[in-house]
């Protein structure tokens, strides 16, 4: 187990699906078992740690894990509790998007926090913030159900996390104030030893060439040669774009990897500008 690299991901749910996909796309095999939580890798030396997402910074700080994929959101919470964290965040992965807000039956703003009662999941972050805008209110850590807490007299308002909104509509509350946007993150402990730290590099180069093919796009079109300029500007967070001869010689092909997405607006307006025969392909890893 030593010299092996160990890794804590969330045992169930949506993350915990996202990271073992993220996983097997940077080239580390293993098998999930249900109730299982350990899974050795076949062809890389990491063994997986599937466990409650709240306990996954806890176990990097402390060096049982040696890196761990965690919704920035926990991380932020674990990290005002610790103080003094052995933590580094290395890369935003992409996924698991949301946020956390403010929310109440009717709409308000923060001033009127004042002497009110929250309850929430994270009460490190949210004591935060109200210490940072001077506000005295009452927070009551709840896990679970936050948003019926309104409605079953016990909080004023709450603190949670929002992605489409459909569970607040449905509770009959409304969002007033954003504390912060989260997403998935790569976590890694301080104190790994050389030896290992080799092996991190290695899985972090894959998983960064993962994260970039996710938004990147390869763009094929054909143009006029004098439309070529105007052209490679539009195309989106692509560097040097490969210009091939056609056989009409007043025609190229230009083919762009392109680092940024590419709407369907960018496409109209590259057809506005002479491109043809636009073709627009998904990548799978990039490594730079």
């Amino acid at each position: 187990m030593k010299s092996r690299l160990t890794i804590a991901i969330q045992g169930k749910g949506r993350l915990s699906k996202e990271s073992v996909n993220l996983l097997n796309k940077s080239g580390i095999s293993f098998s999930v078992n249900n109730g299982n939580l350990l899974a050795k890798a076949k062809n890389f030396p990491i063994d997986i740690l599937f466990v409650r997402d709240d306990d996954i910074p806890s176990l990097v700080n402390n060096g049982i894990a040696d890196i761990g994929i965690v919704g920035d959101n926990v991380l932020i919470e674990k990290i005002i509790e610790l103080k003094n964290s052995n933590i580094k965040k290395v890369l935003d992965l992409g996924f698991s998007r949301c946020k956390l807000s403010f929310a109440a039956p009717a709409v308000k703003n923060i001033s009127s926090l004042k002497n009110k009662i929250i309850a929430t999941s994270y009460p490190n972050i949210v004591r935060k913030y109200l210490i940072e805008n001077n506000i005295t209110a009452k927070v009551v850590n709840f896990n679970g159900s936050v948003e019926l807490t309104p409605y079953i007299g016990i909080a004023d308002c709450i603190c949670d996390l929002v992605s489409s909104g459909a569970t607040l509509e449905a509770n009959n509350l409304v969002e007033f104030k954003e504390l912060l946007k989260s997403q998935a993150v790569l976590i890694i402990n301080n104190d790994i030893n050389n030896k290992k730290m080799l092996y991190v590099e290695k899985l972090i180069k894959r998983i960064q060439g993962v994260v970039n093919a996710n938004e990147s796009k390869y763009v094929m079109l054909n143009a006029d040669s004098s439309d070529v300029k105007a052209i490679c500007k539009l195309l989106p967070g692509s560097e040097s774009p490969t210009l091939i001869p056609l056989e009409d010689t007043n025609k190229v092909a230009i083919h762009a990897l392109c680092q940024e997405p590419v709407f369907w607006e960018t496409m109209e307006k590259l057809k506005a500008k002479g491109a043809s025969s636009i073709l627009v392909m998904p990548v799978e890893k990039i490594l730079n």
